[in-house]
């Protein structure tokens, strides 16, 4: 199998995750934050360019969501064991972005339509780098513009899920007609 471009930016996302974590537990905070930062521009790249040259792929939209779990996990991780954030901010995005991984792959398998990202999604995603950038560099709005990140990304899950409920009930009875 060949890798397109945005399948690749996707493939990138998983490199800098051991990058990340190299640069951050050596203390070198801004450097770990500018990677953060390029992650989630390859995560805006990689979306438009599928879309733009439309080269969305199966792989893709398996592979594009786990990455960006998968370094956000790693970034509060390491922000809750060097005593920058809260415990219950921590579990509390563990639980949700657990939660997705865990239902985007049990309901992947069974064959059911994915629901792309919606608005408030996205902008939860922004708040969340907003927050970090607040967090690494010990600003004191860090803590509440992630709470609130927290709150609006949980608010996003139910649109997710109601929107993959409709989406889905509508699909089957699309298979039902003669």
């Amino acid at each position: 199998m060949r890798l397109n471009l945005p399948n690749l930016l996707t493939v990138c996302r998983f490199i800098l995750i051991p990058i990340y974590i190299t640069f951050y537990s050596l203390g070198h905070i801004k450097t770990a934050f500018a990677i953060v930062v390029l992650a989630g521009a390859t995560d805006v790249l990689d979306g438009y360019l599928a879309r733009r040259n439309g080269q969305i792929t199966q792989l893709g939209i398996m592979l594009d969501p786990l990455a960006d779990k998968c370094m956000m996990l790693t970034v509060v991780l390491s922000l809750l064991l060097t005593g920058r954030i809260p415990w219950p901010a921590a579990v509390a995005m563990f639980i949700r972005e657990a939660g997705m991984i865990a239902s985007s792959a049990f309901f992947h398998f069974r064959g059911k339509l994915t629901v792309p990202a919606n608005t408030m999604g996205k902008i939860a995603t922004v708040l969340f780098y907003f927050a970090f950038l607040f967090v690494f560099f010990e600003h004191s709005l860090g803590i509440f513009v992630l709470w609130t990140a927290i709150g609006l990304s949980f608010l996003a899950s139910i649109v997710y899920f109601f929107l993959f409920k409709s989406l889905n009930k509508e699909s089957a009875a699309q298979r039902q007609e003669p």
